[in-house]
């Protein structure tokens, strides 16, 4: 029995860890500070529980004791679920720094449960302990079967749960299982437990029915393999028309559709893709890092008939939400390849005219490995010789919170012979975080920075004419501190 419950529990706490990211994501990110807070503080959540498990157990061993332990953690992790976003929202509002919000945010959900967890084990080890003999055996045993339990989670969440489920829900089937494993350890008090396991049951099903409502009102909460997507239905702040947002980050929107119409760019960032057609009229085979709701490709495709494109997007699901909630059609000149970034740079052998960059890890980066001199050198190998480069940053220009466009663009140009800066939302204000395309040209042939065509002509306005600190050095595989440069919430 004893195997059973350790068994168990080593599941529930890899289950919560992972869980715990998703849970995160929409309001911290996926930055690896946010990894690093996730895992340091249930590490020491559960190192806690076990100094603290070993003192209650040696007090009084008995499995009604082992059984509460158990009913307390389900009842911690129920609580996550119930208050997850009321929590995170004032966290993320009042935190200030990415650092802080996610330590305090992962201490204050995963903690309580996380140290309860713990405590299991060695309370398992002391009702365990009947020959002084054996004892080192009786130890390691437990913790191994704690340890493949743990490994059984991870691949349980990774592969299967975190795919199928909501958050909301996995955290209530964790519930439910340990309020059982409670009563595996002891049949006293099995009408509360019982009664726990109902209210659980109809948690789960409160949430499914909410999910549905959301559903109807054309709101939908998605997990996949890679991340969690909010796609939702607002009203464009600009324009007041009717928008369908897609959302995988914390604060803004990641991609947007006019609802009336499906075709036209609703990001401001992306309409200053078009730039590339200035820069080479006539480019005609694409390349496009990131595909999120598809929104320049669909553009592309009925704009320039004579452009080929190949979008990568690491996530196949987020290609069928595109198809599903953001009009994104089949096109043989459109080719979809699912694969991270860096792996499809690193191996492909194709030229292009134009390469497009839109991948970010967070709300706050760039993906690392997509930042370093590596990546640009085959930016630069991949394209034509009057090929051009595209890629969307969010940071500012100057000050603490331009340190990473500083840091790209010393890389950038230590590749191209021309790097340009083109702000999307306030062109001449170098401290504001904003949407930032840098424009890498392989080309050493000055280009014209007006047009005849209105359009172009006013996203070349945007040109930015100050100057640019090189007080960064640049970016490598080996260093590249992208998280360290982003580093604030609150912008």
């Amino acid at each position: 029995m004893l195997e059973i419950i350790v068994f168990v529990c080593g599941a529930v706490v890899m289950i919560l860890e992972m869980v715990g990211s998703r849970i995160l994501a929409p309001f911290l990110g996926t930055s690896i500070v946010v990894w690093t807070s996730l895992i340091g503080i249930i590490l020491g959540s559960l190192s806690l529980g076990y100094y603290w498990g070993g003192k209650i157990a040696d007090e009084n061993p008995s499995y009604r004791v082992l059984s509460i332990i158990l009913l307390l953690s389900a009842f911690f992790i129920a609580a996550v679920a119930l208050s997850k976003s009321l929590i995170l929202g004032f966290v993320q509002q009042h935190a200030g720094s990415i650092h802080l919000g996610s330590a305090i945010a992962t201490f204050v959900l995963f903690a309580p449960p996380s140290i309860l967890l713990g405590a299991v084990s060695p309370y398992a080890v002391r009702l365990k302990m009947d020959d002084l003999q054996r004892c080192g055996a009786t130890v390691g045993s437990l913790y191994a079967i704690s340890t493949v339990g743990s490994i059984f989670g991870t691949f349980l969440a990774g592969f299967f749960l975190i795919g199928f489920f909501g958050s909301t829900n996995i955290l209530i089937i964790l519930s439910i299982v340990l309020v059982l494993t409670s009563l595996v350890a002891s049949m006293k008090d099995r009408l509360a437990k019982l009664s726990g396991i109902g209210i659980l049951i109809t948690l789960f099903l409160a949430a499914n029915a909410y999910d549905l409502y959301l559903a109807s009102a054309d709101v939908h909460d998605i997990d996949t393999h890679y991340s969690r997507i909010l796609i939702y239905n607002s009203v464009d702040p600009t324009t007041a028309r009717p928008v369908r947002v897609m959302m995988t980050g914390p604060r803004g929107r990641q991609s947007a559709m006019f609802l009336d119409n499906d075709i036209e760019l609703a990001c401001d960032y992306t309409k200053f893709y078009k730039l590339a057609h200035h820069f080479k009229p006539s480019m005609s085979k694409v390349l496009m890092l990131g595909g999120g709701g598809y929104s320049f490709p669909k553009y592309a495709m009925s704009h320039y008939p004579d452009v080929r494109m190949d979008v990568v997007e690491i996530d196949p699901e987020v290609s069928a939400l595109a198809g599903k909630f953001f009009a994104l059609e089949e096109n043989p000149r459109l080719r979809i390849l699912h694969a991270d970034a860096r792996t499809f740079l690193n191996t492909t052998n194709g030229k292009y005219d134009v390469i497009l960059g839109d991948v970010f890890n967070s709300y706050y980066s760039i993906p690392f490995h997509l930042s370093t001199i590596e990546t640009v050198e085959r930016y630069h190998g991949l394209l034509a010789d009057d090929g051009v480069a595209l890629i969307n940053m969010l940071c500012s220009i100057e000050g603490d919170a331009g340190r990473f466009l500083r840091a790209e663009y010393a890389t950038f140009k230590m590749v191209f012979p021309q790097v340009f800066l083109f702000p999307v939302a306030a062109p001449n204000d170098g401290s504001r975080w904003q949407n930032i395309m840098l424009v890498a040209l392989k080309s050493r042939e000055k280009p014209a920075f007006d047009s005849e065509d209105p359009d172009l002509d006013g996203l070349l306005r945007h040109i930015w004419t100050g100057p640019i600190a090189r007080d960064l050095p640049h970016l490598v595989d080996d260093f590249a501190p992208v998280e360290r440069y982003i580093s604030t919430l609150s912008r």
